[in-house]
């Protein structure tokens, strides 16, 4: 099984914030804001919220309008929109990442784990809040494993037809693809195939005090091949992640299998 670390989300440059830390440990990554999309920030919603209300109570001046629309990919919150029978949870590539994934091999049963950038928050007078002075993180904040990837979008179930790499400007795209999540995940099949994760402390990448692209990786990552990256990686204290790039393809590797599996496992227990 190969593991890819997939870049996604708000940050300083794609949403103009970082995705929160809820209050009670949920990873609510947002969407990056994206023209001719068919969702709007205030379509999807959670708890009772849209995200546009919740991205509002965090950033009072944040550049995202009423009529934003938003790139949901990875879709993996079966409650954020109203979903046809049969739905699983969804992701999207093409262009080089795309390129990237197909030319490493990327196949059914390999594992994403999605990650970000992440910031504790609070509620302060019912209002929810970024904690002062709480960092920036690079966290996990998903999973999925691949159960189907199609290729040809004119084979997609029509559950999964909504989806952004679904519409005419990315059918067009030669290199366009889209996988389906696997209904159970193999490495413990008590868990669903694809998910969010809720925080504990050994999914953030981020080396405390460091800033966020600076990782504390365990250190059976030092004999693996991750792509974009290489030996001159690691420095003396830290794990110095690549700026470009969203898709780091980790070879297979049972030790990494082992870790990720435990990321799952604990961060998505009642």
């Amino acid at each position: 099984m190969q593991i890819i670390l997939s870049r996604k989300g708000f940050d300083t440059q794609y949403g103009g914030q970082t995705s929160p830390i809820m209050p009670d440990g949920t990873l609510l990554s947002l969407p990056i804001p994206a023209k001719n999309e068919s969702l709007k920030f205030s379509d999807l919603k959670f708890r009772g919220k849209t995200y546009l209300e919740i991205i509002k109570e965090l950033n009072p001046n944040t550049k995202i309008k009423d009529n934003y629309t938003c790139h949901l990919d990875p879709d993996l919150r079966n409650d954020a929109i109203k979903r046809e029978i049969g739905w699983l949870p969804i992701f999207g590539q093409t262009g080089c990442a795309q390129g990237h994934l197909s030319g490493k091999g990327i196949k059914e049963g390999d594992l994403f784990l999605f990650f970000g950038s992440f910031k504790e928050t609070e509620f302060v007078n019912s209002i929810l809040k970024y904690k002062r002075n709480a960092p920036d993180l690079h966290l996990i904040f998903g999973y999925f494993q691949i159960g189907s990837i199609y290729s040809d979008i004119s084979k997609l179930p029509k559950e999964l037809q909504y989806h952004p790499h679904a519409q005419k400007r990315f059918k067009e795209d030669k290199n366009n693809c889209i996988y389906k999540a696997a209904e159970t995940l193999s490495l413990s099949t008590s868990h669903k195939g694809a998910g969010c994760l809720c925080f504990h402390n050994n999914l953030i990448l981020t080396k405390n005090g460091y800033s966020k692209s600076r990782w504390e990786l365990p250190e059976i990552f030092r004999d693996i091949e991750i792509s974009y990256h290489s030996q001159k990686s690691f420095k003396e204290d830290y794990f110095q992640s690549a700026a470009k790039g969203q898709e780091f393809i980790i070879n297979e590797n049972g030790n990494v299998t082992n870790w990720a599996t435990k990321l799952i496992v604990n961060g998505t227990k009642a």
